[in-house]
């Protein structure tokens, strides 16, 4: 038997911009589209800070798994593409305090240029209980 999948796109999140969903709920998992720095109106904060960058990303992951029934607390797995890996500091830091005592398996990937010329794209795996 095939478990259930549910499809998630929470208003506080700007609409996809590709055909995907925001969040993926199945098999007691909720699987997060990498998340960038684009508000809720679709503005994309090409121009902002690496820590403006990185607020607004790690905001629309919360509303992500907030949007499928999870939390912060739920994580299991982080996945971060950095355009640069001296931004590898200032993100950890930021991150720190985003995430609390929650402390998730994490991957830092430098990846050079990112889409639309941002510097961070945030994905993930949270536990769906």
């Amino acid at each position: 038997m095939g478990s259930k999948v549910e499809y998630f796109n929470p208003p506080g999140l700007s609409k996809p911009g590709g055909h995907y969903s925001h969040a993926v709920a199945a098999n007691n998992c909720i699987f997060i589209s990498g998340q960038l720095p684009i508000t809720k109106d679709g503005q994309k904060l090409t121009g902002s800070s690496f820590k403006d960058q990185t607020i607004q990303a790690l905001e629309n992951l919360r509303c992500a798994l907030e949007g499928a029934g999870g939390s912060i607390k739920s994580l299991l797995q982080v996945r971060v593409y950095l355009d640069d890996i001296n931004n590898w500091p200032e993100f950890n830091s930021i991150y720190t305090v985003w995430a609390g005592e929650s402390m998730p398996a994490r991957a830092v990937v430098p990846t050079g240029p990112l889409h639309f010329g941002l510097k961070i794209e945030i994905e993930a795996i949270a536990a769906n209980c």
